[in-house]
């Protein structure tokens, strides 16, 4: 008897053993790569040292999306690097789609920073800048530089090269190559989310500015500016990017659907009785990449990441970073109301460790707002019968800060996690409604990969202490009263 698509997803799944797959992979796209193809890196360091190399040896294309590019010297180096690159290999295709408010901002930006790329002679570069539709008219007007990215961004952080690519959660800027801790995966050799993260960040840029030689932007969309993110019709906008999305992601689905059965024939073919090393298959590793796209009513990251946190069986124990700890209800009532999910350990930042610490203005508020945030939480915890089974850790080290996102799930009493989420949200407010987001759930066999992974979120939580009741008394949590009254709105 012929099984149908659903089945062999519980077969395929059968190997894998990730909560929720089956339903997961009808909405998402599903890949499959080996382990060996999959390099977790530790540092600031080691992330700029892999783009540095990867942009010094590309030879078809370099396609990146991040918030926003930095202008110190290491940034400079970056874009030298590449600048050879692209004299030396003429044919190479280079694509940059970055935040317009944020890489705007200031007279040393990151379109000033880019625009000796674009004025390459026959250069094949290409600047996009993503323009949110809800900045427009009075909040366009008054909102001042530094501020209005707080309307909506493009966060998402992917950097293709060739066939391989980097995801991560950091920036291009010195304090993410130097001393802002991240998490960063290098998925070599995997053509088809390579081409699936340039497919998609193609989409956004088609329906974005174009930085030009002169540092002007041009509008290419339509013949007159029906279309223009805010300057044009709303609504018009919103459903063009929705349609384009929506689109790219169904074609996606088929391609992820014709794998899939692929998949499920090889491993039907294959007697894993034979062998447990993981050499002995092709595959022992699953992608499934999402998007959050909240102003266009596209929300695959936020609905999967809660249906695959509510899949996880009582036994399960789940490890979750936020760079910014501002969960939203959703996510909240997720881990705390549901009394058959297992332990759960959440690692946010010190105050000490946040980004924002010793910012001027109101800026310099933002590490009192995030504990109040986190005060919140605890003390909700311990008013719930969920007080035994979830603890809050704080990362702090001397000189660093901290902007680590992500997820790490354990299964049933084992000591190494078989699955993680890797990208840029940080399951806040945020992520969930305002911010362009992708990462990516990868699930694994590999007892080599797992204990990798087991090693990565240890290194993170090594320099973090166990939050109690007594945190919130010490003299540097006192939480000011305007700070108590801006968080309450948010």
């Amino acid at each position: 008897m012929k099984l149908s698509f659903y089945d062999r997803l519980h077969y395929i799944n059968s190997w894998f053993s990730l909560p929720g797959f089956p339903s997961l992979a009808k909405r998402l796209p599903v890949f499959f790569v080996h382990s060996s193809k999959i390099k977790i890196l530790n540092n600031p360091q080691e992330f700029y040292d892999e783009l540095v190399s990867r942009s010094s040896t590309a030879k078809r294309r370099i396609i990146i999306a991040s918030l926003y590019l930095g202008t110190g010297e290491l940034e400079k180096k970056l874009v030298s690097v590449i600048s050879e690159r692209l004299r030396s290999e003429p044919q190479l295709k280079l694509r940059w789609l970055l935040d317009f408010t944020r890489a705007s901002r200031g007279e040393k930006n990151s379109r000033k920073m880019l625009l000796p790329l674009i004025n390459e002679k026959d250069s094949c570069c290409r600047v996009s800048l993503f323009h949110t539709p809800r900045l427009r008219g009075l909040y366009k007007a008054w909102i001042p530089d530094r501020w209005n990215e707080i309307i909506g961004l493009q966060h998402m952080k992917v950097y293709i090269y060739d066939d391989s690519l980097v995801i991560s959660g950091a920036n291009l800027s010195n304090d993410y190559f130097v001393n802002r801790q991240d998490r960063y995966f290098v998925i070599e050799e995997c053509s088809d989310l390579a081409d699936f993260y340039e497919g998609l960040i193609t989409k956004v840029s088609n329906l974005s500015f174009r930085l030009k030689e002169d540092d002007t932007v041009a509008w290419d969309v339509g013949k007159d500016n029906t279309l223009h993110p805010f300057l044009g019709s709303y609504r018009q906008y919103c459903y063009r990017f929705q349609r384009e999305i929506h689109q790219f992601w169904e074609l996606e689905l088929e391609k992820s659907k014709e794998r899939l059965i692929k998949m499920y024939d090889t491993f039907k073919n294959f007697d894993k009785l034979q062998s447990t090393d993981d050499s002995a298959s092709e595959v022992d590793t699953l992608l499934l990449p999402t998007i959050q796209m909240p102003h266009f009513n596209i929300k695959l990251d936020s609905e999967s990441t809660i249906e695959f946190l509510q899949s996880i069986p009582k036994e399960g124990r789940i490890n979750l970073a936020t760079g910014y700890f501002n969960l939203t209800e959703e996510y909240v009532d997720t881990l705390i109301g549901r009394d058959f999910i297992g332990h759960v350990s959440l690692l946010c930042a010190h105050p000490k460790a946040n980004g924002f610490l010793g910012a001027r203005g109101f800026a310099g508020g933002i590490p009192a707002a995030y504990t109040k945030l986190c005060k919140d939480f605890y003390e909700k915890v311990q008013n719930s019968s969920s007080n035994n089974r979830i603890q809050i850790y704080e990362y702090q080290r001397d000189g660093w800060t901290f902007h680590a996102k992500g997820l790490w799930y354990f299964p049933e009493m084992e000591s190494t996690p078989s699955a993680t989420l890797i990208g840029s949200p940080n399951f806040g407010f945020r992520s969930v409604y305002k911010d362009l987001e992708t990462q990516v759930l990868l699930s694994t066999r590999s007892q080599s990969l797992r204990y990798k992974l087991y090693q990565e979120q240890e290194r993170l939580y090594k320099d973090a202490t166990l939050v109690k009741t007594s945190t919130f008394q010490e003299q540097d949590r006192i939480i000011p009263l305007w700070v108590k009254i801006v968080t309450y709105f948010m």
